[in-house]
């Protein structure tokens, strides 16, 4: 893909999240089905939910651009997922190993809001409006995700691991 203007790099860039979250789609069943403790299994299979509706509003938004969302691998996703699935593969006490499927999915969290903090700036700038709309919502559930991994974090999990 040639980038010549800013609608370039923001078709570029969503293109790149849309690579990213049909990998999370994968992804994230494998991470409930690992995790032991029952309230962490419900916030990954809560956020798969929330991460199929991502997928149907960049599907949205390109329709609107009457452009495909396809022909495009996020390899920092790519990444990221690898480092949840070897985690997965970990052996050792649950606690543990909750603790460390936290860490991934929050890198994975960290990396979706500056990928979408970015393309709404972009939508913003591009004067696409209902885009914005679209894209600050998805940004805000992954904010409020990534804060109920945090809160999983520090209410129990990691209090488990350090006892362990």
């Amino acid at each position: 893909m040639k980038l010549e203007s800013l609608k370039d790099l923001y078709l570029e860039q969503l293109k790149d999240l849309y690579s990213a979250e049909t990998q999370l789609v994968e992804a994230l069943p494998k991470m409930a089905e690992a995790a032991s403790a029952s309230d962490l299994r419900k916030a990954f299979t809560d956020h798969l939910r929330q991460t199929e509706e991502h997928v149907r509003r960049l599907e949205r938004i390109f329709q609107n651009l009457q452009e495909s969302p396809k022909g495009h691998t996020c390899e920092g996703m790519k990444g990221l997922v690898k480092e949840g699935e070897e985690m997965i593969k970990m052996k050792g006490e649950p606690s543990v190993l909750d603790a460390g499927l936290i860490a991934a999915a929050q890198r994975v969290e960290h990396y979706e809001i500056a990928g979408y903090g970015t393309v709404r700036t972009y939508a913003e700038l591009l004067g696409k409006d209902d885009h914005v709309t679209l894209l600050e919502r998805t940004l805000q559930e992954e904010e409020e995700t990534d804060e109920r991994l945090t809160e999983l974090a520090e209410s129990h999990v990691n209090e488990e691991a350090l006892v362990r």
